[in-house]
């Protein structure tokens, strides 16, 4: 325990004279591994992560491509080359595409069998065939069937990692609730004719090794959904789709627009296969209606963190990988709901750790609710298919594109990180005399969260402490009994870090303009308060197994500052 030193004369050459050591010793000891887990098709599952035959994590951080649509052709083809797209896929960060595709793209004949040029020509979209004449010459008299899996060839050739979804039956804008295509038994939504489909899709992509999953339904809903066809259904179209190719994963999805898989709790999946079942589940700001606007911010993240728990990732609990195939926002960043959504969103992304697919990838559309060209402002590429069309929101993804834990991963001893989602950013030291500051999670602080409620960095005597004047650069101190060196986790949110200083006054972990980390009067405590935004505010405690440089330096170092407090303060502790 730290006592008050004597008025000695020698204490503050000892004291320099550590700190120089410290510090120069934190120099030297800087190395660390990284692993890298090369996918190795097929994918299987282990419990609630998915591996590779290795028996390593592979995280599936896919980017939504729309292939559902009228004319039944990926979107985008009229402005880029097919490699151009799946290259970008890649150089933007992502390992995989949920590919979307119309279920009568596989079984009407007359349907699949006509040319690309012909689809367009059905709809008018002349200036689009220039494009495609252009761009992808190789495709425009091609069957829309045999365009498709040009696609899904040029992905697997720039090995990228695939999805089919059965996104729709009927070609065409989804979803809605009285569109015919909802549930089993819907107009356009025969289950006989839906597992035939399942079983020639899977048999047509069963020698491509890139095609790793199937998703056999997007979003059921509409008045007809019920629990009993969902398992009567949903367990045949896993079925036939593992006896047409036992090498894809079997992705289902809930009721509700694809939100609600509740039912998981009472009765499990009977299937006769195992290690391939993965649930997926969707969520957007306006799923939850105008809850982010008429709430307030923490009280509504708590609500929606709470029924995406209940209703969906509770299944990791159970064993089974969760991948949220959908979730996006309005790229421009001017759209205040998505904004407090997604700051709450990716902190749950990041603290579960789970497999996951933006929406989308999508520029502009084709035609979409008779429009030609509609510019799609979720998609992250530009309008003409070009450029990112916000890349400091790829940065801010970029931290869950890379798993915090699971097989293949354990580099170092178990330990925190703090998150903080509104720049995607993590809690980072670059010496014992600078400020905490925000930088990126590859070199996060490792810290120790007690229960006494003292975050202590790894390895070391040194915690968080909260300095008493508003404003100031939090510290890391060797006083770690104290009540400002006490992190108490608050709000709905669950994402408040507050402390006390000595005066009793509770103040919170928060950014300064230039991330270096500070305490605050906490705020947008008050549930009255549907204006405020917390953001800044929001931090999340993540496990992690990886090592980052800041980790792998401190995996020694208690014992060096214990050996250099001991010989240069052993007369004050």
């Amino acid at each position: 325990m730290w006592k008050s030193p004597s008025s000695s004369s020698s204490y503050p050459l000892n004291i320099s004279f550590f700190i120089i050591h410290l510090f120069l010793l934190l120099l030297i000891i800087n190395q660390h591994v990284v692993v890298v887990v090369v996918s190795s098709q097929p994918l299987y599952t282990n419990s609630r992560w998915i591996v590779n035959s290795k028996g390593q994590r592979v995280k599936l951080t896919c980017v939504n491509w729309v292939s559902h649509m009228d004319v039944m052709l990926a979107e985008g083809l009229n402005h880029q080359p097919i490699d151009a797209i799946s290259k970008s896929i890649l150089n933007m960060g992502f390992n995989c595409v949920r590919l979307t595709w119309p279920l009568y793209l596989f079984t009407n004949d007359s349907l699949g069998s006509i040319t690309v040029r012909q689809s367009f020509k059905n709809l008018g979209l002349f200036s689009s065939i220039l494009g495609l004449q252009a761009n992808n010459p190789s495709i425009v008299d091609l069957s829309v069937l045999d365009a498709y899996k040009a696609v899904v060839a040029s992905l697997a050739k720039n090995n990228v990692m695939i999805v089919l979804d059965n996104h729709i039956s009927k070609p065409g804008w989804c979803c809605s609730r009285f569109d015919g295509n909802g549930f089993f038994g819907d107009e356009y939504f025969d289950p006989h004719l839906w597992i035939q489909g399942l079983t020639k899709v899977a048999t047509t992509f069963k020698a491509t090794t890139n095609v790793v999953g199937m998703s056999l339904r997007n979003e059921l809903r509409g008045p007809l959904q019920n629990v009993d066809d969902w398992y009567r259904y949903m367990q045949k179209g896993a079925e036939a789709v593992h006896a047409a190719n036992s090498d894809v994963l079997i992705i289902l999805s809930g009721l509700s627009f694809d939100k609600d898989l509740s039912f998981l709790q009472q009765r499990p999946v009977n299937l006769t296969f195992s290690g391939k079942l993965v649930f997926e589940i969707h969520r957007y700001s306006f799923t939850d209606g105008d809850t982010w606007s008429a709430d307030n911010a923490n009280q509504a993240c708590g609500e929606v963190l709470n029924d995406m728990v209940s209703r969906g990732a509770f299944v990791l609990e159970q064993g089974y990988p969760l991948f949220v195939s959908e979730f996006g926002v309005d790229q421009r960043g001017t759209n205040v709901n998505d904004n407090r959504f997604f700051n709450c969103f990716l902190g749950l992304a990041a603290e579960l750790d789970f497999d996951w697919a933006l929406w989308t990838l999508v520029g502009s559309y084709y035609l979409r609710d008779g429009i030609v060209g509609l510019n799609e402002y979720y998609g992250i590429l530009d309008w003409n298919w070009f450029n990112i069309r916000n890349s400091s929101f790829l940065q801010r993804i970029s931290v869950i594109r890379t798993p915090f834990q699971g097989p293949g991963y354990a580099e170092t001893h178990p330990h925190k990180v703090i998150f903080h989602p509104m720049t995607g950013l993590c809690v980072q030291r670059t010496s014992l005399l600078q400020p905490l500051e925000l930088g990126p999670c590859s070199e996060a602080e490792a810290w120790s969260y007690a229960p006494a409620k003292a975050l202590i960095v790894l390895g070391t005597y040194f915690c968080l402490q909260a300095d008493n004047n508003l404003g100031q650069p939090a510290k890391l101190s060797m006083i770690c009994s104290d009540d400002s060196s006490k992190w108490d986790i608050i709000s709905d949110s669950k994402m408040h870090l507050a402390s006390k200083l000595q005066d009793a006054t509770s103040v919170c972990l928060d950014v300064d303009p230039n991330n270096v980390i500070v305490t605050q009067t906490c705020k947008c405590l008050s549930t009255n308060d549907t204006t405020c935004d917390p953001g800044s505010q929001w931090f999340k405690i993540i496990d992690s197994t990886r090592a980052t440089k800041i980790t792998k330096s401190f995996l020694q170092i208690k014992p060096i500052i214990h050996f250099l407090v001991r010989n240069f303060f052993g007369s004050y502790i």
